[in-house]
């Protein structure tokens, strides 16, 4: 019978660690089937093999993550990019994933006098990040009492336990909830692929790395932009290329009404709305919209 540790590490596979249950599972499995990767996740499973392509997937806890690929236990993690600073694993950061977004930060009760990071320097901090909440205080000159907690870091200031807390946040709705206010941001983290120097070293597995790396990107990039096909006169060609940031020159194509044309571009989401908006008033109709699935610059 084979056994699974021959299946993960068999016919030279990548290692990739990825959370099991949390925040970040759900839109990484996601990533791995939308980059083409065909593999099972259900249920209680410790890993996966992908069938098409020589990479073997670990189901483990988020924290677990980057030390199994300082080890080299793994080849590669997607984790939290705040976790890979608390515990200052030396990894590379190969590509941020574009979720799981959050900002570590230092608040303080609605009511303290307290209104910088500078005024804590002998304070206590409540916090389930000790090792980021030493070193933010100890570049800032202090030492301050580093309290570590597990869970319901917010509530600590109201309970008597610290005077201020340092602990993630996605929206400040945990924060509000219990009258805490942001008065510093540590570390902006979302969802991160991170890699060991020495399967970077390996030309082979290199080589699959980059090959991963390529198709994350390519399915990040698409994200950013809609795909956009209209109709104008001919005459308005050239208001219409002045008001397209595109990727380059957009594709223009003859119709067959006489004096009209067709324009395929790109245009990214966050000034989707306002392009749109000065297409139309530079002559564009009958504009589709379409997602992009992949996107390959």
């Amino acid at each position: 019978m084979t056994s699974a540790r021959s299946l993960i590490n068999g016919s030279g596979r990548l290692k990739l660690a990825v959370q099991r249950s949390g925040r970040l599972t759900d839109h990484t499995i996601s990533v791995l089937h939308q980059i083409g990767l065909s593999f099972e996740s259900y249920g209680q499973r410790l890993f996966s093999q992908t069938r098409n392509f020589p990479l073997s997937i670990l189901y483990a806890r988020d924290d677990d993550i980057p030390d199994y690929v300082l080890l080299e236990s793994v080849d590669l993690g997607i984790v939290g990019r705040n976790l890979v600073h608390e515990q200052q694993a030396d990894v590379v950061e190969l590509f941020a994933l574009g979720f799981g977004y959050c900002q570590l930060v230092v608040a303080v009760p609605n009511d303290s006098p307290y209104q910088k990071p500078e005024d804590l320097l002998s304070a206590r901090i409540a916090t389930s990040y000790p090792e980021s909440a030493r070193l933010f205080f100890e570049s800032l000159g202090g030492s301050p009492e580093i309290v570590k907690i597990s869970g319901s870091v917010e509530v600590a200031p109201a309970l008597g336990v610290a005077d201020a807390i340092v602990e993630l946040t996605a929206t400040g709705s945990s924060l509000q909830l219990n009258d805490l206010r942001s008065i510093h941001t540590i570390l902006e983290s979302e969802a991160v692929l991170i890699a060991n120097k020495a399967a970077l070293a390996d030309p082979v597995k290199k080589e699959n790395i980059d090959r991963l790396v390529m198709r994350m990107r390519a399915v990040n990039d698409a994200s950013k932009f809609k795909y956009i096909m209209m109709n104008a006169p001919e005459d308005c060609l050239a208001a219409i290329r002045a008001v397209l940031p595109g990727l380059k020159a957009p594709t223009v194509i003859p119709l067959a009404d006489s004096g009209f044309i067709a324009i395929h571009t790109a245009i990214r989401e966050d000034e989707f709305w306002e392009k749109i908006e000065e297409l139309r008033a530079a002559g564009a109709t009958e504009i589709l919209v379409s997602a992009l699935d992949k996107l390959l610059l």
